[in-house]
């Protein structure tokens, strides 16, 4: 292994919910989110989220981004008809399909300020390691490292390190720890709470049994030693939630950065 850990992978989830996009680079923005990361989401007549946590069929829409034409094109996992459309907040081509699916009138909004986080302290994008999701794979019969990948959704992977070392970019509730990926600040906040969308499989939305019991049991087994153990209330929690100083906006992240604590 390196003796420098370094950044492997990069995503975008441009549509909340939706599909990633892997990309060579990424721009932070003022508010510390990634340019173009959960930058647009869905909303029901109420002004609720339409997201995996309310409606387990979303899972089931297949997404792929044209991010330089500003396209999405969207179809139901199983069906083969495609159609394409412009990622454009209020597209009514766009909408009429995503409510003719959900069976209810549904809204795409757009935030070039944040977009739509789960955590809205901590904005920034979330880190994982390669190995930690090689680690969780191997905790479930058939389980490939893609698909653990696609249920925890993370935006920067590190690579040339072992298993949960991302567990130590964070400290106590009191403090945040300071690190650098190239030349970007960070600061990390605390280990990601989860929900029930990563105990679904991410193509068909079926819940997968004892998700939960038996990531709990391996993630309290596996914890290093060293881990700052007071922020782990529960063990149903993984990657880190950053946040971004204000200095950092307009600097780049790209593949092959190292990070330095």
């Amino acid at each position: 292994m390196s003796a420098t850990p370094r950044v492997v992978g990069l995503f975008l989830y441009p549509v909340k919910s939706l599909n990633s996009v892997r990309v060579d680079a990424a721009t932070v923005l003022p508010s510390g989110a990634l340019q173009g990361d959960r930058e647009f989401a869905l909303f029901d007549d109420a002004g609720h989220y339409v997201n995996g946590k309310r409606h387990e069929s979303i899972h089931r829409v297949r997404s792929r981004f044209d991010l330089a034409n500003r396209q999405v094109t969207l179809h139901v996992e199983g069906d083969k008809p495609t159609q394409t459309f412009s990622l454009a907040a209020g597209e009514p081509n766009l909408e009429s399909w995503l409510s003719q699916y959900f069976g209810f009138p549904v809204q795409l909004k757009q935030d070039l300020t944040m977009g739509f986080p789960d955590d809205t302290a901590s904005p920034g994008p979330t880190i994982v390691s390669t190995a930690t999701l090689e680690a969780i794979a191997s905790w479930y019969p058939d389980f490939t490292v893609e698909e653990v990948r696609a249920r925890f959704r993370a935006n920067i992977e590190i690579g040339d390190v072992p298993p949960f070392w991302e567990d130590g970019l964070f400290t106590t509730a009191e403090s945040t720890r300071p690190f650098q990926l190239g030349a970007v600040q960070f600061l990390g906040v605390n280990p990601c709470q989860r929900c029930v969308v990563v105990t679904r499989n991410p193509v068909t939305g079926e819940a997968y049994p004892n998700f939960q019991k038996t990531f709990v049991a391996n993630r309290k087994e596996t914890l290093p030693d060293w881990v700052e153990r007071s922020r782990f209330n529960h063990f149903f929690r993984l990657a880190i939630n950053t946040r971004v100083p204000d200095s950092e906006a307009g600097k780049t992240i790209q593949i092959g950065d190292p990070l330095q604590i």
